[in-house]
This record gives C-alpha cells, structure tokens and sequence, in this order.
C-alpha cells in the first residue's frame, strides 16, 4: 500500500506550509494564488462585473490598490477590448460609492461579515473609531474583536488609501404610511428572488412602483447596501431609504 506524503511546501509561492489541526496553511501574505483568491472575493463583495478570474489573470493584478490604479488603456491592452475595458472603468468608479457597511466584509477579514458590519454601523460612523470597546458595544464576539481589531493595525494600512470614504451608512427603517407612497428599487435584492416578484408583492400591498427615481418616488428601497446614483439622489432629495423591503409589505 503506497503512503501518500502530505506536501510541505505552498504549490504557488513554494512558502513552508504550517499544520494547524492536520489542515495545512500557507502563511505567505504575498502567495499569488492567496491573493487572486483576495481579489475575487473583493470584487463579488462589491459586484465589480467584469472583473473576474479571468480578467484579474490577464490584468496581472497583485494587490487590492493595483485594482483601482488601472486606467483604460492598461484594461484596454490586457482585455483587447475597448467596449470590455469602458464598462470595467465605469464599474470602478461606481463601486467607489461602496459604504463602510459592504467594504468591511469585503476584506476577507476572518469572521467580519455583513452581520458584524452592520452591527458595528449601529454604534459608530468611520473606521478610525473602531477599537475595543467599540466592537464589544456592538455585539462582536472575542475572536472576532481580535481579527478585526488585528487587521486595523496590520494591514488596513495597505488599502487605506483606496479611493473610499471608509464611512459606514445606517439602515433606514423607520415606520412607514406605505398606503400614500411610491416605491422604487435599485440594485440586488435580498428578500425576493426578482424585481418582478417584488414589485407583485408591493403592489398587493397597495404601493405605487416605478423602475426609474422620478419625483413622486417617496421610498428607495436599497437591500444591497451600495451607494448607488438611485440612493445619492434619494438622499439628496430627503427620500426615505429603506434596507429590507418586508417591511412595507408586512411580511
């Protein structure tokens, strides 16, 4: 019976692989696969479409602050597209918008999700006020305190200078009199599989829905968490912006 050997070198970057729990771990910051990984993941966070696998391979990308020093003619020549690289550029600009609430996750932070970054949206505004107490207030466990309170002092450094206000953007969900207003829906939603069953569903339950944000639009709804021109424009305009939209249908 042959013994199959456990390697004990990273397949990527040849780092020496450490064995925690006979799971083996390559602890190289700079390990080209760990970092396409970091990448990807960074983009689907944010919906960055067209900047997948694919497009991070033949764009070279090796870190999250070469995502967004790409300018057209760089997307252009490694994509041989002009139309592909015009969209890539458009998509970088709008994710820019992204709140503290969807970018914290988007880290790859060990622990910090979409629960924990909304939970700590509760109790502060800016990352520079995150620290101890404040993770403990908003309900963060130990270890996530630890990786979260690590990472601000090891790597946020590299990504602070990213294009990103690193604010984070409170839910809106006050009562609403659902029976006088018009309701309009931007980005991905959460609670329905379709905009159309969506829309159904606040129709049945006696709201006017338009696709576009005209004036009569009284409730944004936004259950993706990103700072779309739909939800500048509602803010601006004093509309009320809603992040689960059960809540007008009674659900």
């Amino acid at each position: 019976m042959s013994i199959i050997e456990a390697p004990t070198t990273c397949p990527s970057c040849s780092s020496v692989l450490e064995n925690v729990n006979h799971l083996l771990y390559c602890r190289n910051t700079y390990c080209g696969e760990k970092v396409a990984k970091l990448i990807e993941h960074f983009a689907k966070t944010l919906k960055i479409k067209g900047l997948g696998p694919k497009s991070i391979a033949k764009l070279d990308i090796r870190s999250l602050e070469e995502i967004y020093e790409l300018d057209a003619l760089d997307i252009e020549e490694a994509l041989d597209s002009e139309k592909l690289a015009t969209k890539l550029v458009d998509e970088l600009q709008r994710s820019t918008g992204a709140p503290l609430n969807v970018l914290l996750p988007a880290f790859s932070i060990p622990l910090i999700g979409k629960t924990a970054a909304d939970k700590l949206s509760k109790v502060c505004i800016d990352i520079d006020e995150i620290d101890y107490d404040i993770c403990r207030e908003a309900g963060l466990g130990e270890k996530s305190t630890a990786n979260l309170l690590h990472w601000l002092e090891m790597e946020f450094y590299r990504v602070s200078m990213l294009p990103f206000s690193f604010k984070f953007v409170r839910a809106e969900n006050k009562p609403v009199n659902t029976s006088v207003n018009t309701v309009c829906i931007t980005g991905k939603l959460i609670s329905y599989k379709t905009k159309a069953e969506a829309h159904a569903a606040l129709e049945a339950a006696g709201l006017n829905v338009k696709s576009s944000f005209t004036k009569d639009v009284t409730i944004l709804v936004n259950e993706s968490g990103i700072e779309s021109a739909k939800t500048k424009k509602a803010r601006d305009a004093g509309v009320q912006i809603v992040t689960n939209l059960k809540i007008l249908t009674g659900e």
